[in-house]
């Protein structure tokens, strides 16, 4: 990517970078170049060293394409991908027509719907790819903090799929500043300050006529900061700079800095400062509009006032394309701060008749010019909002909102559109603080009016994610509904997510009595209600009673919804599919989402998919990657409030160590989960704790103290109406209680279970429900044929433990009943999935009824891995043969004390309990 010569042309041209020059080019002459992200304070010189390695690599014939993040554009979406991809614009006819499309939508090139953020990635991934058929190409993006989100995910995405590319990605941030862009996995590297030498002979070139004790004091004050290095001595009047006067006390660095960018910009010429102004705000660095500004405000389009500005270092041209940059972030922040706002805001009036062509860069300079409320510019804002909204951007869309609210006349108006913002500040990004400030002014512009449906949603997020409980919560929500002026217009997005809401209430309250206002809303809709709503309320709120017409429902559901890209919709369909058994068909749905969380994506969504794909891995024994993704949950709710969201990831974690046999670890997740939703009345996660805890008392063999916990679920012979876990819990109710002779109980749930739909939800709900029915049948014909049938469901290798807990009962069942040759199959193939699984708990039940039944099996706790001494293989051998211990004594001259002694270590090495299985044990061994 870099040749010998321009690399040492890099290395002349920055003094005192020798070392960060060769190691960053270093990076990118390697095999795998990928990706690097620099990193260091504001000042050190990471835009020089980005443009010393861009004009290394131009040298060489690497094609660089360069974009920097903008301030004044953080709220634009896709406005550095807009930069960085730009000159490949003719080169948009070879991608495919999705790609090509959602590309030139983003980018502003076109007209069209909002495209998807995935789809947006993968097609300028593939345009870099096609620019590097010809050559070596090198993408640099400064400044990303200032980043839009939208740039920043794409960046991200494009930065993991470089290894093996002939392109390269280099990107700068400030040190401790955040950014949307995710940098976890990338390779680093720190610009740190220069040495002392260094920072010396950078002031004695640039500044010869510095007095020794100016030199001095500047060189402690910068600390050596380049750009201090080079500021602060311009910032000096003469004398000061040859000591004649003293100098200025000394102030933070920062401080400092800033108050010398604003006095550079304020000595420059009135029409300099004017096109900087517009070039700041404008943040695009396009010459044409610049020039097409300037015009507007000054008759003018001439861009020569800013040779100024080029002279004194503050800005620069860039090669191709033809882009004003700044040489530094803080200069534009500078520029805004000497700018008077009267002229700021003739600024962005200017640039708002300019960006005819680029509605959403209209509408927000027209917001921030407009000083008194205008409902015209606050209606494009808000329009603007829902377009970026639609595109995934919901920062830029509150931004939005927000400014409409402040330019909104009537106050209606403004609490609705503040009362919006909070909504998606709280339900897309997490921003649950920002979202009740919101709602407080919200309230105090209206205070007045009624809860709307939006600032009831974020009011009840906030309910749930602080002290607040269940019932205030559904209180306040259904009051909205019912006291809103929505018509129940089933098109109202606002009141389908109201409605959805509500759902999600009513399920986690597992109250039949929650219900009865949720089901008058839904059937009030007009023309007719969404499918989902009732099919949600059915399948997921009760589906004890999912009929075989609600399940078939789901199903059409589920397909239409396989290549769904709206987060919400995603997880409410994965949410309707959880009891049923249907989390498989939404799975990639579910990781699209979790993956777009990973780069920025809505959080509340991101949890749900995670909980979808942790409860469909354990069913299918992936329990490692349970535990992998209920940490990244955990991690999730942690930091962005969402507390309510917590027990997700406890209750599948619970689940895993629970079934693994670390009962301590998931009886303490478990009492966590309950002692947060216990109090809020959040019925639902408390049974997922008291499933948990029922799992654990399992696998530590305490069955009276499962049947006591499952019960407070479902009670024997009872699956109580919308007690959704009543589903999931109802074979461990009926081993428990045939377990505890509690045998009535068994066969009246069994009976109950008969009278619901469970067994029709799914075939692993089928089969446990067989395997239920023949633990409590009446004979063993019977028992017998359930068992089977059990055992013949299509696919039960899906559900390993499932599966391996009815092998389980079955091998138990008869080894009770004395079939102890017929036991031997199911017993093994049960241990053998336990073991697989690392259930240690579940495998030593198995392995203790194989030992009760005479088959060998060795213990995993036999640290000497079995190995049999001498004396103990011979002991073994005559033992098998049938003599007695004396008998064995008198053989080896030794007592029939030390032979027992001898037979205890041996039975534990060979996996048996008596010396009746020694010869099957001594024959297998030879025999493997």
């Amino acid at each position: 990517m870099f040749t010998d010569a321009a690399q040492v042309s890099a290395i002349d041209r920055l003094l005192g970078r020798e070392r960060d020059l060769r190691h960053i080019l270093g990076v990118f002459e390697q095999p795998a170049a990928g990706a690097l992200l620099l990193s260091g304070d504001p000042g050190v010189g990471k835009s020089a060293l980005l443009d010393a390695v861009a004009r290394a690599a131009t040298e060489s014939g690497t094609r660089v394409l360069r974009a920097a993040g903008a301030e004044f554009e953080a709220d634009v979406s896709y406005s550095a991908l807009n930069q960085i991809l730009l000159p490949l614009y003719d080169a948009l006819d070879r991608l495919d027509p999705a790609g090509r499309e959602a590309i030139s939508v983003a980018l502003g090139f076109g007209a069209g719907p909002p495209p998807k953020r995935l789809v947006v990635c993968n097609a300028a991934l593939a345009l870099v790819r096609s620019a590097a058929e010809a050559g070596p190409v090198l993408l640099i993006v400064d400044d990303l903090p200032w980043v839009d989100r939208a740039s920043a995910a794409v960046f991200g995405f494009v930065a993991r799929r470089l290894s093996g590319e002939r392109i390269g990605f280099l990107a700068a941030s400030r040190t401790g500043v955040g950014s949307f862009f995710d940098a976890g996995g990338l390779s680093s590297y720190e610009l740190r300050a220069l040495d002392e030498d260094s920072a010396a002979r950078l002031v004695d070139q640039r500044f010869p006529e510095l007095a020794l004790p100016v030199r001095r004091r500047l060189l402690e004050a910068a600390q050596g900061n380049p750009l201090a290095l080079l500021e602060l001595p311009g910032a000096l009047r003469a004398d000061q700079r040859r000591a004649r006067e003293i100098l200025p006390a000394l102030l933070p660095l920062s401080e400092r800095l800033q108050s010398l960018f604003v006095s550079r910009v304020q000595a420059l010429p009135a029409a300099t400062r004017d096109l900087l102004l517009l070039a700041t705000l404008d943040g695009t660095g396009d010459l044409g509009v610049l020039s097409a500004a300037a015009r507007e405000l000054t008759g003018e389009a001439d861009l020569r006032a800013l040779d100024a500005a080029e002279e004194d270092r503050l800005v620069g041209v860039s090669e191709p394309p033809r882009r004003l940059v700044f040489r530094h972030p803080l200069i534009m922040s500078a520029v805004v701060e000497a700018a008077p706002s009267s002229a700021r805001r003739a600024a962005h009036r200017v640039l708002a008749q300019v960006s005819a062509d680029r509605p959403e860069q209209r509408a927000w300079h027209l917001g921030e010019a407009t000083l008194q409320p205008d409902e015209q510019v606050a209606l494009l804002l808000e329009r603007t909002a829902r377009r970026i909204l639609d595109r995934g951007d919901a920062v830029a869309a509150i931004a939005a909102l927000t400014r409409a609210a402040d330019l909104s006349p009537r106050n209606a108006d403004r609490a609705r559109r503040l009362s919006e913002a909070a909504y998606v500040g709280a339900e897309a990004i997490g921003a649950l603080r920002s979202a009740s400030a919101l709602l407080a002014d919200a309230s105090r512009a209206d205070p007045g009016q009624g809860m709307s449906l939006h600032s009831a949603n974020a009011a009840v997020q906030l309910v749930l994610n602080s002290d607040g409980d269940l019932a205030t919560a559904h209180r306040l929500l259904v009051g909205a509904i019912e006291e809103g002026d929505h018509g129940y217009d089933a098109e109202d997005p606002a009141l389908i997510d109201a409605l959805h809401f509500l759902l999600l209430l009513c399920n986690y309250g597992a109250d039949e009595g929650l219900w009865e206002p949720y089901y008058r809303a839904v059937e009030r809709l007009r023309p007719a209600p969404p499918p989902l709503l009732l099919v949600a309320a059915r399948a997921w709120g009760d589906p004890a009673r999912a009929d075989a017409a609600t399940l078939r429902e789901l199903d059409e559901i589920i397909e239409g919804a396989l290549q769904e890209t709206d987060p919400a919709r995603v997880v409410r369909v994965g949410t309707a599919a959880l009891y049923p058994d249907r989390l498989a068909a939404v799975r990639e749905a579910a990781w699209r989402l979790v993956r777009q969380g990973r780069e920025g994506g809505p959080v509340r969504r991101h949890i749900g998919a995670l909980l979808h794909l942790c409860l469909d891995d354990y069913h299918r024994g992936r329990w490692t990657e349970v535990l992998e993704l209920s940490e990244e949950g955990l991690t999730l709710c942690e930091r962005s409030g969402y507390a309510v969201c917590t027990w997700f990831s406890q209750y599948t974690k619970g689940l895993v160590n629970a079934s693994r046999g670390d009962t301590e670890t998931a009886h303490a997740l478990a009492d966590a989960m309950t002692n947060w939703a216990a109090p809020r009345g959040i019925r639902e996660a408390v049974h997922c704790a008291l499933h948990v805890h029922a799992l654990a008392d399992i696998a530590d063999g305490d069955f009276d103290a499962a049947f006591g916990r499952l019960t407070a679920i479902s009670p024997a012979g009872s699956f109580p109406p919308y007690v959704a876990h009543a589903s999931w819990v109802f074979f461990e109710v009926v081993e428990a209680a045939v377990r505890t002779d509690r045998r009535a109980a068994a066969v009246a749930h069994v009976r109950a279970l008969r009278e619901t739909n469970v067994a029709g939800l799914s075939p692993r709900l089928g089969m446990m429900a067989d395997c239920a029915e023949a633990l409590v049948a009446d004979d063993d014909v019977e028992a017998a044929r359930l068992f089977a049938r059990a055992l013949a469901t299509p696919d039960a290798e899906r559900w390993p433990f499932s599966l391996a807990r009815v092998r389980l009962a079955q091998g138990e069942w008869l080894r009770r009943s004395r079939a102890l040759s017929e036991s031997k199959a199911p017993l093994t193939a049960a241990l053998k999935t336990f073991q697989q699984l690392d259930s240690a708990a579940w495998a030593e039940r198995a392995r203790k009824e194989l030992r009760a039944a005479g088959r060998v099996v060795p213990h995993p706790d036999d640290r000497s891995g079995g190995v049999l001494t001498a004396q103990e293989r011979e002991i073994a051998e005559l033992a098998a043969t049938g003599l007695t211990n004396k008998q064995i004594a008198e053989r080896l001259f030794i007592s029939h004390r030390t032979v027992g002694a001898h037979l205890y270590q041996i039975y534990p090495k060979l996996g048996i309990a008596s010396r009746v299985a020694l010869r099957d044990a001594l024959r297998q061994r030879d025999s493997g």
